[in-house]
């Protein structure tokens, strides 16, 4: 996806096309999540603290993430091109690999298949893609970053050779700055470069992506499209703005994760077993407490008693600068009473229900930031 974050705030606030979009966190320590083009051409990008984001593209508009929205209309785009084929790899929100081999009798040519995913995408989401498609994952990864937005680069097996020996090796997954710094020094500007020397070479001076290197110049990548079918877990996690040792603060942070986690168990009609806690501390020492509960939830207060709990009993030796709540052991069912290691009544977990319910259809319709608990006011 081109731009995801940026695009799906553009999408869901049609005022801000034109404008330059920055989504990142809102601490001093927040990095840029996405920028749309409009902001790129001021040098901001993926990774960048927002701080100097800010100093390069003054006038741009700085969003928080919704990761709830983003993986909302990931799992759509996953839907739609697990139509096209069973054979598909999410590797990240807004990133797949797909396995069309044997479907052109049912859907046309490699080029008809290509554009019937970006029209499909955009039809029914709005949002546009770019497309590489080539005889390997290695290939088809390098090819959907060539064209964007919006692109479309196919790679023939016939034409492997030549693509090759023109890719700057800079463009190669897994050659960081270090490792093109050395290449540079034996002349190898380009993959096909790679051929100049013996994999015993490469391997003797960059180890075992030495014979990565030696495989990918001969255009061979043998990994399969794995797909991935089932969630293992759920998280929400945040660096703190400051180090601080104050539970309180703390549990403000692990209420409004945990809120966030039970809508998304919600929104997939699943419920978890296990609750966790990660903390990290100033040294960068992190810490996972977790507790198993008798009965599955997707309830928000379940998981908020039994992760402000794991924080309780957690002694802490030092100031934290990162905290997040998680859940996992996950299963699929149908709407049951809650019951947990808190033993609550029927009655209040019908309430709770209700209550949950509720609040998923006036931010769904308005924002998550329309309705908040008493305890969270004054945060975003």
């Amino acid at each position: 996806m081109d731009a995801f974050y940026a695009s799906v705030e553009e999408l869901d606030n049609p005022h801000l096309k034109d404008m330059c979009v920055v989504v990142g966190g809102q601490s001093k320590r927040s990095v840029v999540s996405a920028a749309n083009y409009a902001a790129r051409k001021f040098g901001v990008h993926a990774a960048m603290p927002v701080f100097q984001a800010r100093k390069r593209c003054p006038e741009a508009i700085f969003l928080p993430p919704r990761m709830y929205r983003y993986k909302e209309l990931s799992a759509k785009i996953m839907f739609i091109l697990r139509e096209f084929s069973p054979l598909v790899e999410p590797v990240s929100i807004d990133e797949a690999y797909v396995d069309i081999t044997g479907c052109e009798k049912l859907f046309g040519g490699v080029r008809e298949i290509a554009l019937s995913i970006k029209e499909r995408i955009k039809e029914r989401l709005n949002l546009i893609c770019s497309l590489g498609v080539a005889p390997n994952k290695f290939l088809a990864k390098i090819a959907s970053d060539m064209d964007k937005p919006d692109g479309l680069i196919i790679i023939m097996q016939e034409d492997v050779d030549k693509f090759i020996e023109s890719l700057p090796i800079h463009k190669v997954p897994g050659v960081g700055k270090n490792t093109n710094d050395k290449l540079k020094l034996m002349g190898v500007k380009t993959l096909g470069d790679v051929k100049k020397y013996p994999e015993e070479v490469l391997v003797r001076r960059f180890g075992t992506f030495g014979r990565r290197l030696a495989k990918l110049a001969d255009g061979i990548d043998r990994s399969v499209v794995t797909p991935v079918s089932e969630t293992k877990s759920i998280s929400a996690e945040e660096t703190l703005p400051e180090d601080t040792e104050d539970k309180d603060v703390l549990g403000k942070y692990i209420l409004k994760q945990s809120e966030k986690i039970g809508r998304e168990l919600r929104k997939l009609g699943i419920r978890a077993r296990t609750i966790s806690v990660k903390i990290k501390h100033s040294n960068f020492k992190q810490v996972t407490r977790s507790v198993t509960i008798r009965e599955p939830t997707q309830s928000s207060e379940v998981i908020i008693r039994g992760a402000s709990q794991l924080l309780e009993n957690y002694r802490m030796p030092g100031k934290t600068r990162l905290i997040g709540v998680g859940v996992s052991n996950l299963v699929s069912g149908v709407e049951q009473v809650q019951t947990d290691i808190f033993e609550q009544d029927s009655t209040k977990n019908s309430n709770w229900q209700r209550l949950d319910k509720a609040i998923d259809t006036i931010t769904d319709k308005f924002g998550t930031e329309i309705i908040k608990r008493a305890s969270l006011k004054g945060r975003k």
